[in-house]
């Protein structure tokens, strides 16, 4: 194996998601030091373009949560240095990163997802929220689903039994992004399948069945531990795990990503998966999903990046 010099393990920034972004590069961050490699955590901060420029890295390892790390921009900064780095390109990023286009191209792949309105803020106020989101319910149905289109670890997300409760979860969800995506909820097993490329080739690790102890899968469900159960491998017929591996490749693909994802499904009572959203950047932390996945799969999380790492700098 050829050798690897320093790297720099990209975390935080100023995203929503700052203090889980921060927790998975700290764990990155040490288990790639128990490799006995040299390791940087750095954050995504002013300083950081100086730093690069000038002491380049032999590899970036962006574990950044949220706009910065998963919209493209700082990938189009590293690829602007010439500083080689793990995870989808900046133009993936940006497809994958908005919800309601990332569901368009996996429909035309020929995954299922749950039908779906995307309403801007503006198109909400302006044209009469009452009037309108009658017609999303009776379009949709209940119950739904409201989350930002662009966003991740379910801020701002919740599910609406009630058509009188629809307008406040909007509310929510504009605290989170001006465009509201509002799904139909899908009954079944909430999952997880990520993904892990060997030789450039994406291999579906076992999928991770999620069960919080709430109705909703939120962002004190996914961080704090003992809040949600976690099975793996999930537990659904065999036929449907293989459909969801499926559909987790074909996702990877259809989306443009390489070296490593996630993608969330539900599977509904037929065992049929549906596709919700896909992850460039997945958690690293100590009740991520990622990780768990690595596990079941007889993987370490070190030598996974490792490798990852070692590709991007001697590709």
């Amino acid at each position: 194996m050829q050798e690897l010099g320093h790297i720099i393990v990209l975390a935080g920034g100023l995203s929503y998601e700052r203090e889980v972004s921060l927790r998975s590069g700290r764990r990155v961050t040490d288990a790639l030091r128990a490799l006995d490699l040299d390791v940087e955590l750095r954050d995504a901060d002013a300083s950081l373009l100086d730093s690069l420029r000038s002491a380049p890295p032999d590899a970036v390892l962006p574990v950044l949560h949220g706009s910065m790390g998963e919209d493209g921009a700082i990938r189009d900064v590293l690829d602007l240095l010439d500083v080689p780095y793990v995870g989808a390109g900046p133009d993936a990023c940006r497809v994958a990163w908005d919800k309601p286009t990332a569901k368009s191209i996996v429909r035309a792949a020929g995954l299922a997802t749950p039908p779906s309105v995307t309403l801007p803020k503006e198109v909400f106020h302006d044209l009469g929220a009452v009037a309108l989101l009658d017609r999303v319910v009776s379009r949709l149905g209940l119950p739904l689903v409201v989350k930002p289109a662009r966003g991740g670890s379910a801020l701002g997300v919740s599910i609406v039994h009630e058509a009188a409760d629809l307008p406040a979860a909007m509310v929510g969800c504009f605290a989170y992004g001006d465009t509201a995506l509002i799904e139909r909820h899908v009954q079944g097993t909430e999952i997880a399948v990520s993904v892990i490329e060997h030789d450039g080739e994406p291999t579906a690790l076992p999928a991770v069945e999620i069960v919080p102890a709430g109705p909703l899968y939120d962002y004190t469900a996914r961080y704090d531990a003992g809040d949600t159960e976690f099975v793996t491998p999930a537990r659904i017929p065999a036929e449907a795990a293989r459909q969801a591996a499926t559909a987790a490749l074909t996702a990877h693909r259809a989306l443009g990503l390489r070296d490593l994802s996630r993608t969330d499904l539900i599977v509904s009572p037929d065992g049929r998966p549906h596709f919700l959203e896909v992850n460039v950047a997945p958690g690293m932390t100590e009740t991520s999903l990622f990780p768990r996945a690595l596990t079941a799969a007889g993987l370490s999380l070190g030598p996974t990046l490792r490798a990852l790492i070692t590709r991007r700098r001697f590709p």
